[in-house]
C-alpha cells in the first residue's frame, strides 16, 4: 500500500490542487446561469437563499468528496469500490455522466473558437445584417431577428427548423470541435504534470478578463440601469419555493459535485492535505466569482438595454418628425409621450396611418428580457460588444475568457474519466497514459460531431438539460448515505483525524448525516414533480420565417434518448450492486461445494 501511494503522481503543491479545483468549478455557469437566476428570482434578494444553500449544501458535500478522494487515493470507481464492492456502480455512474458531459461540453469551446477567429474582422461579422441575394435590401430572416441572432442561428449553427431535420455536418464547426479536443488532449497528455501547469492559466486568466470588463462595463452608458435592475431586491421572491430550489441546484452543479472530477483531483493530494480548508476556499471563490460575474454581466446588459431603448426612441422621433413635418430637435425623449397624445388628437387620420410603425419603447421591458445559456454568451454579449468602441478587442478578450472557462471545466471532466482508467492495472499495463488520453478524446470528438449537424443544437440542449440533472442528484445522495451509513461516519471521522490531525466538528457531521440527504431528496422530488406536471417535454426551435424561437414537442425518439441518458447512468448503481451480490453468492456456493 505504501509503495502504491509513493508511485501515485501528486500535485507539486497544495496551491496547484486549489487552482485545479477552481478552474474546474468556476465555469460557464458562473457567467451565464447565475446572473439569469438573480434576475429571475429577486435580484440581490436571491443572494439570501443562495448563501444559505452554499453553507448547508455546497461546502459540506465538496468537503465530503475531497476527503473521500484523498483518503482512498483512487478515482471514483476505485474509491467507492474500496468503501464497499456493492458501491462500485456509484463510481461507474459518475464516469458515465462525465462521459456524457464531455461529449457535448467541448462543443461550447468549439463555438468560442469560431467566434474568436471571427473577432479579428473589421467590422465584426455580426455587427450588421448581410444583403439579400438580389442586393436590394437586407436578408429577410436577419431583419426579422437581429444581426447577432442571425449570425448565431444561421452562420454559426445553420440550424434546422426542427429536431426531426438532422441536416448535414457543418464542417467549419466540426474543425473547431477537433481543434478544441486537440487543445484538451495537449493539456491532459501527461496527467497532473501537464494539467497542473495549465490550470494556473485557466483559473487566473478569466479573472483578469473579468476585471478588465468590469472597468469597461462600469464606464458604459446605461451600465447603472443594469446594476440597479440587477440588485434591486424583490423580497417577495423569498416566499417562492422555486427560488430556493434553483439556488440549491446552482450551488450543486456549479461546484461539479457527483461527476467524480473532485474525487479524482483529490486522489493526487498528499494524505496530510487540509481538505476541509480547501473545500471552504474553493466554495467561497466559486460563489464570489458568480456574484462578481453578475456585476460585469449586468453592467453590459444595462448598456445593451439602454442602447436598444434609446435607439427605439430615436426611430419614433424620426418617424414623427418626418410624418408631421416637425422642426428638427423639437421632439425629445422628454416630450415624446406628450407630443404623441397631442398628434393623435389633432391629426387622427394621419396618426392612425403611421400608428402600426410606432414602437412602444420601454427600458423596463428591455431589461426584463431574461436570457440564459448560450443565448447570453453568444447573442446578448455580442450584441453589446458590437456597439462598443474598438469592438474587436473586447470580442477577443471575451471569447478568450470563455475558452479558459470551458477548457478548465473540460480538464476536470476528462480527469473524472481518465483517473479510473489509468488506475486500472488491466488497462494501464497494456496502454500508456498518453494513448488512453488520446482514445478518450478521439471517441468523445467523434461522437461530438453529432452536435455540429444542423439539428445539433437541439441535441446539445437535450444533453445539457437531462444528461446530468436527476442522475447527479441520485449519485450524490448515494455517496452521502454510503459514507455516513455504509462506511460509517465514525470510521470516516477517524480517517480524517489520521490524515489531517483533527476530526470534523459537529456541524459537518450533522449536515452529512441528515441535512444534505433530506435536501437532495427534496430536490429529486421537485424535479420529478416538475417533469410530471410539465406533461410532454418541449424544446425551443428556430423559425426562420418569423426570426424567433417557437416551442415544439419532442418527438418520441428524442424522449427515448432522454430516458436513456438518465437511466444509463443511474441504473449502474443497482445493477452493479445486484451483480456483486450474485457473484458473492456464486463464489460462496462454490466454496461450500469444495
Amino acid at each position: 500500500m505504501v509503495e502504491m501511494e509513493k508511485a501515485r503522481p501528486v500535485w507539486n503543491n497544495p496551491l496547484q490542487f486549489v487552482f485545479a479545483c477552481i478552474s474546474y468549478a468556476v465555469g460557464l455557469g458562473n457567467v451565464w446561469r447565475f446572473p439569469y437566476l438573480c434576475q429571475m428570482y429577486g435580484g440581490g434578494g436571491f443572494l439570501i437563499p443562495y448563501i444559505i444553500m452554499l453553507v448547508v449544501e455546497g461546502m459540506p458535500l465538496l468537503y465530503l468528496e475531497l476527503a473521500v478522494g484523498q483518503r482512498m487515493r483512487q478515482g471514483s470507481i476505485g474509491a467507492w469500490n474500496t468503501i464497499s464492492p456493492y458501491l462500485r456502480g456509484v463510481g461507474i455512474a459518475s464516469v458515465v455522466v462525465s462521459f456524457f458531459l464531455s461529449m457535448y461540453y467541448n462543443v461550447i469551446n468549439a463555438w468560442a473558437f469560431w467566434y474568436l477567429f471571427h473577432s479579428f474582422q473589421d467590422p465584426l461579422p455580426w455587427s450588421s445584417c448581410p444583403l439579400n441575394s438580389n442586393l436590394t435590401g437586407y436578408d429577410e430572416e436577419c431583419e426579422k431577428a437581429s444581426s447577432t441572432q442571425y449570425f448565431w442561428y444561421r452562420k454559426t449553427l445553420n440550424i434546422s427548423p426542427s429536431i426531426q431535420e438532422n441536416g448535414g455536418i457543418q464542417w467549419e464547426q466540426a474543425l473547431c470541435l477537433i481543434l478544441a479536443w486537440l487543445v484538451v488532449y495537449l493539456c491532459i497528455l501527461r496527467g497532473t504534470e501537464s494539467t497542473g501547469k495549465v490550470v494556473y492559466v485557466t483559473a487566473s486568466l478569466p479573472y483578469c478578463v473579468l476585471i478588465i470588463y468590469l472597468v469597461r462595463g462600469l464606464t458604459l452608458h446605461g451600465a447603472t440601469n443594469g446594476l440597479v435592475y440587477m440588485f434591486t431586491p424583490k423580497i417577495e421572491q423569498l416566499a417562492n419555493p422555486k427560488a430556493w430550489i434553483n439556488a440549491a441546484t446552482q450551488i450543486f452543479f456549479s461546484l461539479g459535485l457527483g461527476f467524480g472530477s473532485l474525487i479524482a483531483f483529490a486522489s493526487y493530494n498528499e494524505p496530510s492535505n487540509n481538505c476541509q480548508k480547501h473545500a471552504i476556499i474553493v466554495s467561497l471563490i466559486n460563489s464570489s466569482t458568480s456574484i462578481f460575474a453578475s456585476i460585469v454581466t449586468f453592467s453590459i446588459y444595462g448598456f445593451k438595454a439602454t442602447f436598444n431603448y434609446e435607439n427605439c426612441i430615436n426611430k419614433v422621433i424620426l418617424l414623427l418628425t418626418n410624418s408631421f413635418d416637425l422642426e428638427d430637435g423639437f421632439l425629445t425623449p422628454g416630450n415624446l409621450e406628450e407630443t404623441k397624445v397631442y398628434l393623435a388628437s389633432a391629426y387622427p387620420t394621419e396618426y392612425s396611418k403611421i400608428f402600426p410603425e410606432i414602437k412602444n419603447c420601454s427600458l423596463e421591458s428591455e431589461l426584463d428580457t431574461a436570457v440564459q445559456g448560450t443565448g447570453l454568451s453568444f447573442i446578448v454579449y455580442t450584441e453589446a460588444i458590437k456597439n462598443m468602441e474598438v469592438s474587436q478587442l473586447w470580442s477577443v478578450l471575451y471569447f478568450v475568457m470563455l475558452l479558459m472557462l470551458g477548457i478548465g471545466s473540460m480538464l476536470g471532466n476528462t480527469a473524472a474519466i481518465l483517473t479510473p482508467l489509468t488506475d486500472s492495472t488491466t488497462i494501464s499495463s497494456r496502454l500508456p497514459k498518453e494513448a488512453i488520453s488520446g482514445l478518450v478524446c478521439l471517441i468523445n470528438c467523434a461522437i461530438g460531431l453529432v452536435f455540429t449537424m444542423e439539428a445539433g443544437n437541439y441535441w446539445f440542449d437535450i444533453f445539457n438539460d437531462y444528461a446530468a440533472t436527476l442522475s447527479l442528484l441520485i449519485i450524490v445522495l448515494v455517496e452521502t448515505i454510503a459514507v455516513c451509513y455504509v462506511y460509517g461516519l465514525k470510521r470516516f471521522e477517524n480517517d480524517l483525524q489520521v490524515m489531517t490531525g483533527y476530526k470534523p466538528n459537529w456541524y459537518w457531521k450533522i449536515i452529512w448525516a441528515f441535512v444534505s440527504p433530506l435536501l437532495i431528496i427534496s430536490l429529486f422530488i421537485f424535479y420529478l414533480t416538475d417533469y410530471i406536471l410539465a406533461g410532454t417535454l418541449q424544446y425551443q426551435a428556430w423559425d426562420a420565417t418569423q426570426g424567433q424561437l417557437v416551442t415544439r414537442d419532442y418527438p418520441g425518439y428524442a424522449l427515448a434518448v432522454i430516458g436513456l441518458l438518465v437511466a444509463s447512468s443511474t441504473m449502474c448503481i443497482p445493477f452493479v450492486a445486484l451483480g456483486t451480490f450474485i457473484m458473492n453468492r456464486w463464489n460462496q456456493g462454490k466454496t461450500i461445494s469444495v
